[in-house]
């Protein structure tokens, strides 16, 4: 406890950490009232049945990504989850089109214009899945809670819209820019926070009934959730580690090399970003038919709005073995890592510098990689597992999925940075036992 104290007394001595740190909670608290704000025209005391559709379903799983605000008929009811689509189909043009790819080898101004391009389709995307929500809600909520009707109140609500979700990736960039960690992984990440206490209640008021099976089942319930954190913890931070002989050089009196160290190379190169392109995706089914209820649909639209079902997560753990295999590919470079160890005078024991160096690296990455997007995989669709358990479908939402990765993965990538300030200024950092390790790097953005 006088640890705890003595690091937030060192964090408030750094001006330029306290700001930023100031700046986030600002700019997460304004994102939060925001969450609250109805749709102008719309009675906020009628939407107990947008509640209800929003419980639980692949719909729970979007209010929980908005922090309530689709339930809630907000400004903010999209969220974020339409730059995260653009995002995706951004990087996948960066594969097919030569214009993309010159593009992200531009260096900074190549960067802008990727960002600019992603705001755009981030506008279009909005402007499709909004007369999908509106229309949602016209199927769910009675007549009389809409004040405003006709043309105007369509128009005037799908522009609120957009301009909420461009409001919101306005907001996560001055996080980035300004504030301390990724904004956009934050901005989900509270979204999350904010439903796990509701989650929680629910459950432990559902244990206390006659058939729920008392505190004792809730207490394992518990134990059980904090072995799964600790799982995943173990998941983001581990490596393997490839040793690094340097020749020893002589440059005037001096001596370098000599030595050996070594790369770690991260078991989870990808950090959260295929758990959140792979969940996006999964949310484009009930997108296309207008976030109608599961009782309303069939065939395909039904089987990928059902995610206790078997062909939901098949399909999710597939493309988050891919979306792992893909990120890794674009994360780690091999043949920069090949050529900057022969600059240093460095090479692998036992492999031949150059191409042999990129060929080992390369087989070492595939080989730890496919072990982790499968654990990684297995994780995701752990909710379901406990849902089949007797979970609450809220609280099961913790239990692995695509909720606890991100707040473990944004956490220690936040709680990284800030452990980064402080040793910059020679302040003891926030473990004992050694330095945070995050998905630092820019896996580590979202």
């Amino acid at each position: 406890m006088k640890k705890f104290f003595e690091t937030l007394k060192n964090i408030y001595k750094i001006e330029e950490l306290r700001s930023r740190i100031l700046t986030t909670l600002g700019i997460l608290l304004v994102y939060r009232l925001g969450s609250f704000v109805v749709i102008p025209g719309i009675d906020p005391t009628q939407l107990e049945a947008l509640k209800a559709q929003t419980s639980d379903g692949v719909l729970g799983l979007l209010n929980m990504f908005s922090g309530g605000a689709f339930s809630n008929a907000s400004i903010f009811a999209l969220g974020i989850m339409p730059y995260i689509s653009s995002s995706i189909v951004i990087q996948l043009l960066g594969i097919a089109i030569p214009y993309f790819q010159r593009l992200q080898k531009e260096g900074e101004s190549g960067r802008n214009k990727i960002n600019q391009i992603t705001r755009y389709l981030t506008v279009l995307i909005t402007g499709f899945q909004a007369p999908g929500y509106l229309a949602n809600l016209k199927a769910q909520l009675p007549e009389s809670a809409f004040v405003l009707q006709g043309s105007f109140f369509w128009l005037s609500s799908v522009v609120i819209l957009i301009a909420g979700t461009v409001f919101v990736m306005w907001l996560g960039e001055k996080i980035t820019d300004r504030g301390i960690g990724n904004g956009i992984s934050l901005i989900i990440m509270i979204g999350i926070i904010a439903r796990l206490p509701f989650s929680l209640a629910a459950e432990f008021f559902s244990r206390l009934e006659v058939q729920g099976g008392g505190l004792v089942l809730f207490l394992v319930e518990l134990v059980s959730l904090l072995v799964v954190i600790g799982t995943v913890i173990l998941l983001v931070q581990g490596t393997r580690r490839i040793p690094v002989q340097y020749a020893k050089r002589i440059v005037g009196n001096k001596q370098y090399g000599g030595v050996r160290q070594y790369i770690p190379l991260k078991v989870n190169a990808a950090g959260v970003m295929p758990i959140i392109f792979a969940q996006a995706i999964m949310f484009i089914p009930i997108t296309l038919v207008g976030f109608a209820s599961s009782d309303a649909m069939s065939g395909f639209a039904a089987a990928f709005s059902n995610y206790m079902g078997f062909w939901y997560n098949f399909t999710f753990a597939i493309l988050i073995i891919l979306f792992t295999y893909f990120y890794t590919a674009i994360t780690i470079n091999p043949v920069q890592m090949a050529e900057d160890m022969k600059k240093n005078g460095g090479f692998i024991p036992g492999v031949k510098p150059g191409k042999k160096t990129v060929e080992f690296l390369d087989s070492i990455m595939s080989k730890i990689t496919l072990p982790g997007s499968m654990f990684l995989a297995l994780v995701a669709i752990m909710p379901a597992f406990a849902m089949i358990a007797g979970v609450n479908n809220q609280f099961a939402q913790f239990y692995g999925g695509t909720s606890l990765l991100i707040l473990v993965g944004v956490v220690l990538d936040t709680l990284q940075q800030i452990e980064s300030h402080l040793l910059m200024r020679h302040y003891d950092g926030l473990m004992k036992t050694g330095r945070i390790k995050g998905r630092a790097g820019s896996n580590a953005s979202i």
